[in-house]
């Protein structure tokens, strides 16, 4: 009688463990964030302390308190003039992006520490002029990745444009099904993947990488670059004619930078 108890018991234990083991690979995938990614470029010789307390003690805290916990600005690496500064939000949706506009207009906190930017005078514009882009974020890494803040770090933004939808839709897919293992094996370290579906150079995508400094980033291109995986797949015929162009930019992140 015990025997069959004991048996019974070990049975509905197993099974219970396996119902969870099921559950939990069946779980939900990782909702895919959405980025807003802003480029401003500021006004020929003016100095940038306007826009950066801007984004320091208005923009981003309130950012931060409607959920947006880690708001990227970045400068090109190197001197240029006129100068850039690039400002990356990561929204948990799109329709937290198309909230966020209506709830800073009505975040009293964000109006308060606002006001002196507002106020500057038409002939010392903080920028001349600011793009944005919206993305959605790859199927393969739904979430970004937010570095050591407080290790030394660079980034390479790349932005693959296509000569067709199709084309753009293929390269997105061949990340998602293929490149991306190769990124992390050699560690080309990502940040965010994300498909622009709205903005400038469409039909592109669009990632960012992060690195110690140039030494690793050139080595860990190298290694890419000499990967048996990515030499197979980037002669397949699937994935051929994916990128017409590419633009690449390195960047350094603000003191205040929460990425």
């Amino acid at each position: 009688m015990k025997r069959r108890q004991f048996v019974s018991a070990s049975v509905a234990a197993t099974a219970s463990l396996a119902a969870t083991q099921t559950m939990a690979n069946t779980a939900a995938p990782a909702a895919k964030q959405a980025y807003e990614l802003r480029t401003y470029e500021l006004k020929f010789g003016s100095p940038a302390g306007n826009i950066e307390n801007y984004f320091k003690e208005a923009l981003i805290p309130a950012l931060n308190r409607q959920g947006v916990k880690t708001v990227g600005v970045f400068r090109e690496v190197g001197k240029s003039d006129p100068g850039k500064i690039y400002v990356l939000i990561p929204f948990a949706s799109m329709d937290a992006f198309a909230q966020s506009a209506t709830r800073l207009a009505s975040d009293a906190e964000y109006g308060k520490a606002s006001q002196n930017y507002n106020a500057l005078a038409p002939d010392k514009p903080p920028y001349t002029r600011y793009s944005t882009s919206l993305l959605s974020a790859f199927d393969v890494l739904p979430q970004m990745i937010v570095p050591d803040t407080k290790a030394s770090r660079i980034f390479e933004l790349r932005t693959y444009e296509s000569y067709s939808e199709d084309a753009a839709r293929r390269k997105v897919l061949m990340f998602n099904k293929d490149e991306m293992p190769v990124f992390y094996k050699v560690k080309l370290n990502p940040v965010f993947f994300g498909q622009v579906v709205a903005g400038e150079h469409m039909p592109c995508l669009t990632y960012m990488l992060t690195f110690k400094d140039m030494a690793e980033r050139d080595a860990n291109w190298a290694a890419f670059s000499a990967d048996p995986d990515w030499k197979r797949m980037s002669s397949s015929s699937e994935y051929a004619n994916t990128v017409s162009n590419i633009i690449r930019v390195f960047l350094e992140p603000s003191p205040y930078s929460q990425v």
